[in-house]
């Protein structure tokens, strides 16, 4: 929709901000932090709350997902949850296909041991993807949530398409070497700020430490989830021969939680290390900011033709940005309207213009200007009142202006 700049306001967020960017100059290319060498065939780091890309390499190359598959598992199995389609106490009976002794392709792989004819809770089968990262268990799931693997494979596509996920097909429910089967690593960056935001309940799952099914103790494989020097909460681990080590890994520090995906590094030493330097980096030198929250306006506006004479204008959703930790104070906004003049009707949360952000003059990023409140139509004289209030306006406006 193109913006035409009718109208516009700059605001400052901090008091005495615009007299401190004229005595101190903030450049905001030159305060960017130099990104760390990162040892993997491509890598990102995205803020989850903003969608903010804090650093990336290769991030478009399409690669071998491996388990990494199991997100979309994990997230196909909790909108399923969440829409009632199944519950975590149904129980499951295990087919022959789920065996790994029945199953060539299971041999050798990341396991919950499952044998024909078991009866498992939804609720440990998920447990079996997600912290053990059993190959065995996808397969048992997908087969009750839609029926067979086939069947469940379209629901991951279907998926990935409605999460716009551009670079991204899965051919198995797990994650084994499947010729034609890739992701990238924007796209795993995006379908994990999906997961943690759509199926919060789900999400949980992937901070348990260890697993424990037959007697047999596995713990999560997600190594980063004992650091000490990060607060890591999810999400998973893939390797194959063929993908190399991969690993997607979300972490929180105060209101501000990364994502980082790490693809095709040569070892499972590497991928852990290269994954807390990368969030480690993003948190040192960035934090997230909500200049504007939902709940309050930032902005009002004279409306013509309404029973207000004034609107409400904010965002629908909190807006948050990712900036050089300590520029609060350098940010500013500005917004244009779509139309020269605000009429009624309006209804909540209708778009009428953008709001920009800036820091030293650039922009850092966009939000839709919305109306907070509904505002009906006026009553005829009213309107008519408001006719001729516009033309002497505008007439007035032209003669000084």
């Amino acid at each position: 929709m193109k913006t035409t700049p009718f109208l516009t306001r700059l605001t400052s967020f901090s008091v005495g901000a615009v007299l401190l960017v004229g005595v101190v100059p903030f450049t905001y290319a030159e305060q960017m932090p130099a990104v760390p060498q990162i040892d993997a065939k491509a890598f990102i780091l995205m803020d989850y709350h903003s969608g903010k890309v804090l650093a990336e390499s290769n991030a478009d190359e399409r690669l071998d997902p491996a388990s990494l598959t199991k997100i979309m598992a994990s997230y196909v199995i909790g909108q399923a949850i969440k829409s009632g389609k199944i519950s975590p106490t149904d129980e499951v009976t295990v087919g022959k296909d789920a065996w790994a002794t029945g199953n060539p392709a299971l041999r050798g792989s990341s396991l919950m041991f499952l044998k024909p004819g078991d009866r498992i809770p939804v609720s440990e089968l998920n447990k079996g993807i997600v912290i053990q990262s059993g190959n065995d268990a996808s397969i048992a799931l997908a087969d009750y949530v839609a029926g067979s693997q086939d069947a469940f494979v379209s629901l991951m596509n279907n998926y990935v398409k409605a999460l716009n996920l551009t670079n991204t097909h899965f051919l198995t429910v797990h994650g084994l070497d499947a010729t034609g089967q890739y992701s990238t690593a924007r796209d795993m960056a995006l379908l994990g700020q999906a997961l943690i935001r759509d199926v919060p309940e789900e999400y949980a799952l992937h901070k348990e430490k260890e697993f424990t099914f037959n007697n047999i103790r596995q713990p999560n494989r997600n190594r980063l989830l004992w650091s000490t020097n990060l607060n890591v909460d999810g999400v998973k681990t893939g390797h194959t021969n063929g993908a190399g080590h991969n690993l997607v890994a979300s972490a929180t520090e105060g209101n501000m939680r990364l994502i980082s995906v790490v693809l095709g590094a040569q070892t499972d030493a590497i991928r852990f290390r290269e994954s807390e330097k990368l969030l480690t980096w993003g948190f040192r030198f960035f934090e997230t900011v909500t200049p504007i929250k939902a709940d309050a306006p930032f902005t009002t506006q004279r409306v013509w033709f309404g029973t207000e004479k004034d609107a409400r204008l904010g965002v629908a959703q909190d807006a948050a940005l990712t900036i050089p930790k300590g520029q609060m104070k350098n940010l500013k906004a500005s917004f244009t309207l779509n139309q020269p003049q605000l009429s009624a009707p309006l209804t909540k949360n209708q778009v009428v213009g953008t709001i920009d952000f800036q820091l030293d003059g650039k922009s850092i990023g966009q939000r839709e200007l919305v109306a907070m409140d509904d505002i009906p139509e006026a009553g005829f004289f009213s309107r008519l009142w408001d006719t001729v209030m516009m033309k002497v306006q505008q007439w007035f406006g032209g003669l000084f202006g």
